[in-house]
């Protein structure tokens, strides 16, 4: 309690007449106490309920942030495009890669070669999303800016590194570690930094962004293709480190601008506390755990056909097919699909949004299972747009129901675990059907599998609606019973002692008194 507190009480105990008169200067100093004192209750006992007079002076007193929609917001979208594209462009386009390191470091005499291959690929995209939980830690301390300035530099190291490698051990850590772990902290303050400058518009902006990767997998199996073919893999990999050195500089243009909130650090002390180091909150919240656990389950086949499916084709059509078009098939209907769904999807009220992300997952996997029944390429065409339409569905939509989920203030951790846990099945599915195609002698057994998963996952997520609609109203329930025990201290206040007589006269009508 401060001084003039203090002294303000002592004022209050020798003279009524001096509070009566000044209640102007005296009822704001209280009312600030109050609001303290109630503020480190809250935080000691984890509750986030308030009285209705503390609600009345945050809200007067922190107006809400309003978005730009639009101005410098334009140059993040841009830069945070890039990042989309440059990151999972590349991971997209390593089924390109994957058949050159398979000529460059492979014997024939191994026959687990596809199956030790395929954990390079796995291995990048597993650590993009293993390191989301301690990036979103990173981007909470230090900022988007930093965080993902530093994250393009460290992947340009490791994809700089990778073409120094001649054999596949090293190219585990330089690739599937270092290169990895980079692209991590550069992709995901991308998504959190769109938060800062739009609101209305972020479905229809998350669609631009996410169709960065779809733009780059177009283009990257072309240019990867004639490059490998001239200059071999080791100055291909070069090449591709300019596209981190640009990332490093579109990074720069991430300034962010929502309010920081309230620190609770004690005086002195430079240690963050740690519930914002590793935000708890956003595990209270039932309709985010089973998103948390419902994407992860879905997607332990979604990466399969991104690293095997050019094997396939090569080994069912012959090596003079054209499997580039496959993968440009899957990047051309993912934009349109990432910039079409994340349009509805702001059209689409709260978290009904995740009925966008299951009908993606149901037909995700569908598709899946018809790449070994395909033995027309026309067919494995039509297979890989449908595929590439609802993958746009799936990741555009991402953040957005995350913010409906946590709320803005929370959404960086809540993206970061989400990602962290994605990590397992991205990294093992690949690796698996490497397993059974040199243990079965095809692929058909491993995209059968791999349709599974996103069926079953799609399915737990339909449950997420109706919990946050039993929340909300519950919610409702016991505002409306906190506003009425409210009113009836306020009654008291203001009846001067008698309603408490005029309690107990209603709670016994047939007293005579």
């Amino acid at each position: 309690m401060t001084a003039g507190t203090n002294m303000t009480d002592i004022e209050s105990d020798s003279s009524k007449e001096t509070v009566a008169a000044e209640p102007a200067e005296e009822t704001p100093m209280k009312a600030e106490e109050k609001r303290s004192d109630d503020v480190e209750e809250k935080n000691d006992n984890g509750d986030s309920k308030g009285t209705i007079q503390e609600q009345v002076l945050v809200a007067v007193e922190e107006p809400e942030f309003v978005h730009p929609e639009g101005g410098w917001g334009w140059v993040v979208m841009l830069a945070a495009m890039w990042c989309n594209g440059a990151v999972f462009g590349i991971q997209n386009a390593f089924g390109i890669l994957f058949m050159s390191l398979l000529k460059e470091f492979g014997s024939p005499e191994d026959d687990d070669l596809r199956f030790k291959t395929a954990w390079v690929g796995s291995l990048s995209m597993g650590m993009i999303f293993f390191c989301s939980p301690i990036v979103s830690v990173f981007t909470d301390l230090l900022g988007c800016r930093v965080t993902a300035v530093g994250g393009a530099a460290v992947g340009l190291v490791g994809l700089l590194a990778s073409s120094f490698v001649t054999s596949l051990g090293p190219m585990y850590f330089t690739y599937g570690i270092v290169f990895a772990t980079g692209c991590s902290f550069a992709y995901q303050p991308s998504l959190v930094i769109l938060g800062h400058y739009f609101k209305k518009r972020l479905g229809l902006v998350n669609g631009i962004v996410t169709a960065g990767s779809s733009a780059f997998t177009v283009t990257l199996p072309f240019l990867l293709s004639g490059l490998l073919e001239k200059v071999g893999l080791q100055n291909t990999m070069r090449v591709l480190s300019i596209l981190m050195f640009i990332l490093m500089l579109a990074g720069l243009t991430y300034t962010p601008l929502l309010p920081k909130p309230v620190s609770s650090n004690k005086p002195g002390s430079r240690c963050p506390p740690m519930s914002k180091v590793f935000n708890v909150n956003i595990w209270k919240s039932l309709g985010y755990r089973i998103w948390a656990f419902g994407i992860p389950a879905a997607l332990y086949g979604y990466f399969v056909p991104y690293v095997h499916l050019m094997k396939h084709v090569e080994e069912r059509f012959g090596e003079d097919a054209n499997k580039e078009v496959l993968l440009m098939c899957i990047g051309v209907t993912s934009g349109v699909g990432r910039l079409i769904f994340g349009r509805v999807a702001d059209y689409v009220q709260g978290v009904n949004k995740v009925y966008l992300q299951v009908s993606s997952f149901m037909v995700i996997g569908v598709m899946s299972m018809m790449i070994p029944l395909c033995h027309v390429f026309g067919g494995l065409i039509a297979v890989c747009l449908l595929m590439g339409l609802f993958d746009g569905c799936f990741i555009c939509i991402m953040a957005p129901i995350a913010f409906e989920l946590v709320g803005s203030q929370n959404v960086s951790q809540a993206i970061g675990f989400l990602l962290g846990m994605m990590s397992v099945p991205m990294t093992v599915g690949p690796p698996i059907a490497g397993f059974l195609r040199d243990r079965l002698g095809s692929y058909d057994v491993a995209f059968y599998l791999a349709g599974i998963p996103p069926i079953i996952g799609g399915a737990v997520l339909c449950l997420i609606p109706w919990v946050e609609a039993r929340r909300i109203r519950r919610e409702q329930e016991e505002a409306a019973k906190d506003g009425t025990q409210e009113q009836m201290l306020e009654f008291k206040r203001n009846s001067g002692g008698q309603g408490d007589a005029l309690t107990v006269k209603s709670a016994t009508p047939d007293s005579v008194i």
